[in-house]
């Protein structure tokens, strides 16, 4: 074991292990080891997981109350990562080397947790994030075990970021806008969407980001999925991307247009504004995420286009959707977990509000919000009205 500072709050995850009835945790997901082991990286995390006959699975165990006896399972060719890591003065826990099957991978992390704990447990596992050969492996060496869905606990304790997560949220919002400033000022009319795509592309790849995805509309075309489509003069353009700063999504929505906007599109983004910052405003801590969607639903319901307007909030940070859960209802449903609980400071929320025009096209703004104790902070917040695509 080392002696660096541990990277999460141990007292945070056993009281929510303690919730759950979990007695041990086999994380098998990038995105939560690398928040654990505080921001490792190796090369495998960004690709796919495809490797010789099997796949690349990394482990990270965890005992409850008992940090040394905590372990990282990693394959054969991290040697070189971890040594790098360590060598930088980072805490990691005991490593195990030697998998590189998911099978040898499981069998290594089983390994060790019957040497630091009782046979008969209760084992958190990320079900999702578990390949079914790793799951068949964790069965017949703990048949006593009972299996635990982990994932709700390990988001909840990612859900309060730190000072350090914050800035980099931060960073990552401004480089995001930055880089649709920079795709605009390269787009000009014939081009493609996928075109448009790839200045976003370079724009984030150039500001040292991971592009991850983006969704574009040109003109009145609702469609956001690359194509062939061409811009138009006159043709409005919603640019909706997430790149990856240092582990963490940066996720904004800002608009474009060709040319000057008319009196029309001044008015139907400014309508979309005035939600923004109508769900914004009561943003605090204390606040449950059931208040952000009142304070949006008085909004819309004075809005001209109310309702043809869509709403939604949630938490975001190494994830694009994560705790707080605040609605059931939107793009990508599942249970609001977090709408009626009080916010807490260091909770980061996205929201944004979309009005897809059938005559004027796909409006829209994203925005990120950090919730502090008095209020909230606007990450990224530039560029907000129409930017203009000359030529």
């Amino acid at each position: 074991m080392h002696s660096e500072k541990i990277p999460f709050s141990m007292a945070r995850l056993d009281d929510l292990l303690d919730d759950f009835g979990i007695d041990v945790l086999i994380v098998t997901s990038k995105h939560n080891i690398q928040y654990l082991l505080g921001g490792y990286y190796h090369f495998q995390f960004d690709f796919m997981e495809a490797i010789g006959i099997s796949r690349y699975l990394p482990i990270f165990v965890y005992v409850k109350g008992a940090l040394d006896k905590s372990a990282y399972i990693a394959n054969r060719n991290e040697r070189d990562s971890i040594q790098n890591r360590t060598s930088a003065g980072y805490w990691m826990p005991t490593v195990v080397f030697g998998s590189s099957t998911s099978v040898e991978a499981m069998t290594l992390a089983l390994e060790h947790v019957k040497s630091a704990a009782t046979s008969a447990l209760n084992v958190g596992a990320e079900m999702s994030f578990l390949p079914a050969d790793a799951a068949d492996v964790l069965r017949s060496e703990l048949p006593n075990c009972r299996l635990v869905e982990a994932m709700r606990p390990l988001e909840k304790l990612r859900s309060i970021k730190t000072a350090a997560e914050l800035e980099i949220l931060r960073e990552a919002s401004e480089r995001v806008v930055a880089s649709m400033m920079d795709a605009v000022s390269r787009t000009r009319p014939g081009q493609s969407k996928r075109k448009i795509i790839d200045h976003l592309r370079q724009a984030e790849l150039s500001r040292d980001m991971i592009f991850e995805y983006a969704l574009v509309t040109i003109g009145t075309n609702l469609n956001r999925a690359p194509s062939e489509q061409r811009l138009e003069p006159g043709d409005i353009v919603s640019l909706d991307s997430g790149g990856n700063y240092r582990g963490y999504i940066g996720d904004l929505c800002r608009m474009a247009v060709h040319g000057a906007p008319d009196e029309e599109l001044v008015d139907l983004l400014a309508e979309v504004d005035l939600i923004q910052q109508a769900a914004r405003a009561p943003i605090r801590a204390g606040l449950t995420g059931s208040d952000i969607y009142a304070a949006a639903a008085e909004a819309l319901a004075r809005s001209p286009h109310g309702k043809q307007m869509h709403f939604v909030a949630h938490g975001m940070g190494i994830v694009s959707h994560e705790a707080p859960r605040l609605t059931a209802s939107g793009p990508i449903p599942y249970p609001a977990d977090d709408a009626s609980v009080p916010l807490e400071a260091g909770m980061v929320i996205s929201i944004e509000t979309t009005l897809p025009h059938a005559r004027r096209g796909f409006i829209k703004l994203e925005d990120t919000i950090a919730v502090t104790p008095d209020g909230y902070q606007a990450f990224g917040d530039g560029s907000r009205g129409w930017s203009r695509i000359s030529g």
